[in-house]
């Protein structure tokens, strides 16, 4: 009889109650189901949000150079309006008296060197029987003389670095060995 009872199907109330328990169960998972959906999409708007701003950051930081690369010279060039007014004027002097001329000039020419100073462009000008420094000169040639092997002979032009990174080397003829 302990078999019958086994596999006797469930009485009424037995089955209500399973159906309930189903349903409570079906329910729960479908309330779970809600809030990870829920979840998701409030992920992917914080996704969206993260990459829209990380968007605008490169887009202001790429302006941003823009504008530094521009302007970069403008207190520089600033500096420069002196010294191209100061040469205007000389040349509109007609009063043919060369001592003023040569003032002019002289003043002009201390204003560069003060705008370059400013914005640490430093002359490099070797002095004669200096060590060729490959860094700062060029050797454009070498000639026969009494100094030691790859010293400075001559300087053809004058070089120049701007903080401290070489714009142009000193054009030099050197010592030849």
């Amino acid at each position: 009889m302990s078999q019958e009872n086994e596999q006797q199907p469930l009485n009424q109330t037995e089955q209500d109650v399973t159906v309930a328990q189903d349903e409570a169960q079906g329910a729960g998972l479908e309330a779970q189901l809600t809030a990870a959906l829920a979840d998701l999409d409030r992920a992917r708007q914080d996704v969206l949000y993260a990459k829209a701003e990380m968007d605008n950051v490169r887009r202001r930081a790429a302006e941003e150079n823009d504008k530094a690369r521009k302007f970069a010279v403008e207190k520089f060039a600033r500096e420069l309006l002196s010294v191209k007014d100061a040469m205007e004027m000389a040349l509109l002097d007609q009063s043919g008296n060369f001592d003023a001329l040569k003032m002019g000039v002289d003043l002009t020419q201390k204003a560069l060197v003060s705008a370059f100073e400013k914005f640490e462009l430093v002359e490099v000008a070797p002095a004669v029987g200096d060590k060729l420094d490959p860094n700062v000169h060029q050797a454009i040639s070498m000639e026969p003389a009494q100094q030691e092997p790859n010293t400075v002979v001559r300087v053809l032009q004058k070089g120049y670095t701007l903080s401290g990174r070489v714009l142009r080397p000193a054009m030099v003829i050197v010592a030849a060995g």
